[in-house]
């Protein structure tokens, strides 16, 4: 339960609203919401953002009838931290929820120790359900909350939220039984039930402003297409030519005392070891999925875009398109790197479940701070505000979605301590400096053997800094979008000015930082090459 003081702030924001608005939109009835949140979608995984093989008509549409944005960014290369960081406007390392819940626990090969996080959304946090809420938003949730298991979405703001669990995926029961999920209820194929009872909200409030965050457990893993159309893009790929390059490429740890380059990894690729093996490899190598050729995993992107069209349909059916917002986002990148843990042995036959597409031109994967674990697809429509059919290369970030929807329906943000910018102006095509923006994760990912680390974008440079040796790397992403060339040891007094950047706002945030491991053993680690 909130504090007295939390629900008075709330009602101040809802009187101020009403008092203080003075947008033109006003005037009518307050505009609506559509979040629409995919879990583990690529940068790349769309076609508008240049898949080949994925096919995204209704996201493309999207595109074509608001504003693309080439440089948007989740919080975090995981997926709680992103979320909480949509909800409230604030970094994750201000929240001190920095990890997926309920994370991973430390193992002795970490050098480091996680710090203690928060293992749930705050109850005194202040969400964009309940700001909303307050100012007489119907609000709904469909899909995934995955920010604590002792917390739910009715409890920050929602009226509704389905299906009727906060268990943070779907598990073993996958995507192929949802009538045997309490609130789904029926259906064969979770994405799709999910877009049906959404459409459902949307009939039932469609005379009054409504808050819809469709939030889809796809296309995180089990990675489960829709029979239908996995059928279809089997018969895809079998008529296109091959891909030209390798299916995977290792891929090592900048931190590592031993960091092969990338002529060295390629050559390695060509023995048997590694040729043949789904796993870990010493000294912190990893192979990274090149490819777009998953056919089940083809099939859930396919589903994800027809559901986005089953509500687009549903809004003009009420003829409340021109008045709704709606936002089209992913999470964190593509899961294109298998292993986070040394012991993890994938056999060949199950790749597909293990690295599900590839982030191509980014470098990285889901849980990397390189461009493909962070930079994710952003498209918003603005009916009769925004601008129509452009692109937007100005770098945003997810803590930035709070002030901007507030912004946006004329709801005024009397909150303390958002440390997101309203980004309004770029969806109206008229200039912003964002500013620089920050990511912090002092902890170790399922997905690569990366050491813990942070970053900052500034302008067209980006630096990442990590933890267990302090190794620092810059990249100019403005010709260097695959973050190929480290320009730390050249540009070194850009390289100074970002690291004291980036160490002044972890202090200004209190972000949480590592301390040594006691049980760290050697002989567990990979760096030590004995495993």
């Amino acid at each position: 339960m909130k504090s007295p003081q939390r629900i008075g702030l709330i009602v101040v924001v809802y009187v101020f609203a009403l008092t203080a608005n003075t947008l033109p939109i006003s005037a009518a009835r307050q505009p609506n919401v559509v979040f629409f949140l995919v879990d583990d979608l690529g940068w790349s995984d769309v076609g508008c953002y240049g898949s080949r093989f994925y096919e995204t008509p209704n996201i493309d549409r999207l595109a074509a009838e608001g504003v693309r944005f080439t440089d948007a960014y989740a919080a975090c290369h995981v997926c709680s931290p992103t979320r909480a960081s949509i909800l409230t406007g604030k970094y994750p390392a201000t929240l001190h929820l920095t990890d997926w819940l309920n994370g991973r626990g430390n193992t002795p090969f970490q050098v480091l120790l996680n710090p203690e996080k928060a293992l749930s959304l705050d109850h005194e946090e202040i969400t964009i359900a309940e700001v909303l809420k307050a100012s007489g938003y119907a609000t709904a949730l469909f899909g995934k909350w995955h920010l604590g298991q002792d917390t739910n979405p009715t409890e920050h703001g929602f009226d509704l939220h389905v299906p009727h669990s906060v268990n943070s995926n779907l598990g073993r029961r996958g995507f192929y039984d949802p009538q045997k999920i309490p609130g789904l209820d029926g259906g064969d194929y979770v994405t799709d039930r999910l877009a049906e009872l959404a459409a459902q909200f949307i009939d039932q409030n469609k005379d009054k402003p409504f808050l819809l965050y469709m939030a889809h457990f796809s296309v995180h893993d089990p990675i489960h297409g829709r029979p239908d159309l996995v059928e279809k893009y089997k018969e895809k790929l079998a008529g296109m030519p091959a891909q030209a390059g390798p299916d995977f490429i290792l891929e090592g740890n900048p931190d590592s005392p031993t960091y092969p380059s990338r002529a060295e990894l390629d050559e390695l690729l060509k023995l048997p070891e590694y040729a043949d093996t789904y796993k870990s490899y010493p000294n912190d190598l990893v192979k990274v999925k090149q490819k777009q050729d998953n056919v089940q995993f083809a099939g859930m992107v396919e589903s994800v875009d027809q559901s986005l069209g089953t509500l687009v349909a549903k809004l003009k059916e009420h003829g409340i398109e021109d008045n709704t917002i709606i936002f089209f986002m992913s999470d964190n990148g593509g899961m294109s790197a298998m292993n986070g843990t040394p012991r993890r042995i994938m056999p060949k036959e199950k790749l597909d479940s293990a690295a599900s597409t590839s982030n191509l031109p980014l470098r990285g994967a889901k849980g990397w701070l390189y461009e493909g674990g962070i930079r994710v697809p952003l498209i918003v429509k603005w009916p009769h505000r925004g601008e129509i059919g452009t692109v937007c290369a100005e770098p945003v970030i997810s803590t930035d979605f709070f002030p901007t929807i507030l912004e946006m329906t004329g709801v005024a943000n009397k909150t303390n301590g958002i440390d997101g910018k309203s980004f309004t102006r770029l969806v109206r095509g008229k200039e912003m400096d964002r500013g620089p923006i920050y990511w912090h994760f002092p902890h170790y990912s399922n997905h690569g053997m990366q050491s813990p680390g942070g970053a900052v974008r500034d302008g067209d440079y980006k630096l990442l800094d990590y933890f267990e040796n302090g190794t620092v790397q810059l990249f100019n992403l403005a010709n260097d979008i695959g973050e190929q060339n480290d320009l730390s040891k050249i540009e070194v007094q850009k390289t100074k000015e970002l690291t004291e950047k980036l160490h002044r706002w972890r202090e200004d945030v209190s972000a949480q930082m590592m301390n040594p491991n006691p049980d760290y053993d050697p002989a567990m680690d990979l760096w030590s090459g004995r495993k």
